[in-house]
This record gives C-alpha cells, structure tokens and sequence, in this order.
C-alpha cells in the first residue's frame, strides 16, 4: 500500500527539506514523519522517501538500519526503551528491566500481553548520569525506581501521558576564591663578613 500523507504532513516535510542545502539531507527528519504516519518504516516509505529526496532506496534503507529509532516491523501504540548501558545498570537498569518484564509479560524485543506496549532494550539513552532511566515514545524518564516506573506506565494506560521527567542539568558551582596568602617570612639575616687579619710586613 502507497504511503499517503496529509496536506499537514505535506507542508512539514516540504519545509523540512528546505533547511538543508541538498534534499538528500533531510533524510533522517523526513523518515520520522513517515514513521509517525505509518506507524513503522515500511517498504513503501523507503520507497516513498527514496523518490522524494533523489535517493536510492538502498540508501534509505542505510539510514533505516543504522538507526535503532526507526522501527523495521509494527508495533504496538507505546514504545517504552530500558536504557542497559553501564552506567544504568550499575544503578539498577537490571532490575528495572525485570520488572517491567514482569509487568508486561514479555521479554524484551517483544509485545505486552495487554497488546498496548513493544519492549526493547536500548544500549544507551544518553542519560548517564541519571539512570536507571527510560524512553517512552519520544520522552525520558530518569532516576527510576519500580514504583517510580509503575506510575509512569499507568498514566500512560489511562490516557494522560505524564510530561518527560528528565533530570535538569545544574552547573557545578564556581570553585572558592583562594584565600589570600600567608604574608612572606621575614628574610634570613645575611651574616656579616668577619674582617680580615692584618697581613704580616
């Protein structure tokens, strides 16, 4: 089935395309609308964005393969992501995994028993210094805990996504000022120089 894309669409992708110096560029946001319409990047969007750009359909497919963010089969309405990189899991990624496995009924890589969820495993989600952490269609979740997790994952069920919870960055604070140094130790006394005897006549 031909891709079809609304007038909306249309005009977004038309100017997506001209901020970029070739159209080839556009590759990559031109490739996130379609998915959002078709709901995965099927072979007619390849198909569809390669002709629109002046691409290969190999190239396209390049892109689509590269990029865990396209998805290459259907899935399911929600898409939810458990970040599994080190410094995840060194704060408790693991575990959070196996909990909404537990919860879904399902293994990563696969669909909920609900039919509302696909779950996958991402190797990292650029939050490393506040995980364990989660995407959620196209919002993050950080500093997890189950519970924390399990109210994010209702909401969502219910119909009222809640606004992405990432963690604002802080600045360091600017280092102290040095105090000001100790005042110089007096100098040493330079000895005197003894006079010379007398030189025999």
């Amino acid at each position: 089935m031909a891709l079809s894309l609304s007038t909306d669409q249309e005009k977004k992708i038309d100017e997506i395309v001209g901020r970029y110096p070739t159209k080839r560029a556009a590759c990559i946001p031109v490739l996130h609308v379609c998915q959002a319409q078709a709901g995965w990047v099927t072979a007619d969007v390849i198909a569809w964005v390669a002709q629109r750009l002046g691409m290969a359909t190999s190239e396209v497919q390049g892109v689509v393969t590269f990029y865990t963010m396209y998805h290459q089969a259907p899935v399911k309405k929600h898409v939810l992501w458990v970040c599994r990189t080190l410094s995840c899991d060194l704060r408790g990624g693991k575990a959070i995994q196996e909990h909404v496995e537990k919860r879904f009924g399902c293994h990563t890589g696969h669909d909920s028993t609900n039919g509302v969820w696909s779950l996958k495993k991402a190797e990292c989600l650029a939050g490393c210094g506040y995980g364990p952490m989660v995407q959620i269609d196209d919002r993050f979740f950080e500093n997890l805990t189950p519970a924390a997790l399990d109210a994010v994952i209702d909401a969502y069920e219910k119909g009222t996504p809640p606004p992405q919870a990432e963690t604002a960055f802080t600045k360091n604070p600017a280092p102290p000022k040095p105090s000001a140094p100790p005042p110089a130790a007096p100098a040493a006394p330079t000895p005197s120089t003894p006079p010379s005897a007398p030189q025999a006549s």
